[in-house]
């Protein structure tokens, strides 16, 4: 297990995670990428606890995407599953948990500060926190990919779906933009992740 981790997480995370998974026996399942989800946990009927992380992933989205699964379980082995999966209890759950791995022998220094900060009231997604978005975005494998503000004014571009869009006026902190095909504005947040295209 240690080696199939040291392949997605940062070397000094790697200890650290192998005990978490092997003390609340997590089964990990390192799956394709989905557009919807960076990861998930659920219990099986036999008691099991699966958690799944896209393989795609940077090692530093990665890493927290495991921490924040694994915090489900334990807040929920903790206080009950009548919590709100993504509660006061579960927050509380995933600072505790990330405190060891908010480090600089884990993070580069430009993320640290980003992550540190998010933690102070984690979001129920790392899309959600647009700083922290941007940030784990320079650590991708994939840089065709960039974000709404990024592009200038007009440009087209397609988003995960397929669907072709051309970027209009920002409205407060949010893009409207126009679908190619049918015409119809719809909104986007700016760190959405899109894929520019030349028309």
């Amino acid at each position: 297990m240690e080696r199939i981790l040291a392949k997605y997480i940062p070397e000094n995370a790697v200890m650290p995670c192998f005990e978490l998974i092997k003390r609340n026996n997590v089964h990990l399942k390192i799956v394709n990428e989905r557009k919807t989800r960076h990861g998930d946990y659920r219990q099986l009927l036999d008691g099991q606890h699966l958690i799944t992380v896209n393989a795609g992933e940077n090692k530093y989205r990665f890493l927290i995407t495991l921490i924040h699964e694994i915090a489900h379980l334990v807040a929920f082995e903790k206080f009950g599953r009548n919590i709100k999966p993504h509660g006061n209890e579960w927050k509380y759950t995933f600072q505790q948990l990330m405190i060891p791995f908010i480090s600089p022998s884990i993070f580069p220094t430009d993320l640290l500060k980003v992550v540190a900060n998010h933690f102070r009231n984690p979001k129920s997604s790392s899309d959600i926190d647009s700083l922290l978005a941007v940030t784990l975005k320079k650590y991708d494998e994939n840089q065709d990919i960039c974000f709404i503000f990024e592009l200038p004014l007009g440009s087209i571009f397609r988003i995960a779906d397929g669907r072709v869009f051309q970027k209009g006026r920002k409205r407060v902190k949010c893009f409207e933009c126009i679908e190619i095909n049918t015409k119809k504005v719809y909104v986007f947040q700016p760190h959405a992740e899109v894929e520019p295209l030349k028309m």
